[in-house]
């Protein structure tokens, strides 16, 4: 199979399909779930999955991924349609806590000593943080925030809140972050 060409749209559609099914899973059941859940949630069989993703490491992978790129993805869709810069900013920052609250399960496949967490984490920076600072610098050229802040720090300090969300269903990730967020606005 030649790997190098673009995959049809009709075939982009169906793994797209199956991401999102499977991340609806790993939401309820977390990472660990059986196949046939994710085959019936994705209205497929369990075939087609692993003719996709051969391996569950290699489902995992491509679900963290795609969150990823929905999220980097999403910081100029709402950058253009937002009414103000800060407006897409704090939108953007509850996308970013959603992705970090729901990564159900993914947090223990990612651990450092597994040996796809740098490569993943790698890839996370840099699709993330770009995206950040561009809306960050945005909100601050518009004299809407501070401008002293870096995209990194405010993301760190976003995901030590997530911190705990996951395990306590009465701790709310996102109210905290919004006071983060609201800090920044002059």
């Amino acid at each position: 199979m030649d790997h190098s060409r673009p995959k049809r749209a009709d075939a982009r559609r169906n793994e797209e399909n199956l991401l999102r099914a499977a991340a609806a899973v790993f939401v309820t059941s977390g990472v660990e779930a059986p196949i046939r859940d994710i085959a019936a949630e994705a209205g497929v069989g369990t075939a087609t999955i692993y003719r996709h993703f051969p391996t569950r490491a290699d489902l995992v992978i491509a679900v963290y991924r795609h969150q990823v790129e929905s999220c980097a993805e999403a910081g100029p869709a709402l950058l253009a349609g937002a009414a103000s810069p800060y407006a897409a900013l704090r939108q953007w920052i509850d996308l970013f806590v959603d992705f970090l609250v729901t990564k159900h399960g993914l947090a223990a496949v990612l651990r450092p000593d597994n040996t796809g967490f740098q490569t993943l984490h790698a890839y996370f920076l840099d699709r993330l943080v770009p995206v950040c600072a561009r809306l960050l610098e945005a909100a601050a050229a518009a004299g809407e925030i501070r401008a002293d802040l870096e995209a990194l720090e405010l993301m760190r300090g976003v995901g030590n809140l997530c911190i705990g969300a996951e395990s306590d269903p009465r701790y709310d990730a996102r109210r905290l972050v919004g006071f983060l967020v609201a800090g920044l606005g002059r």
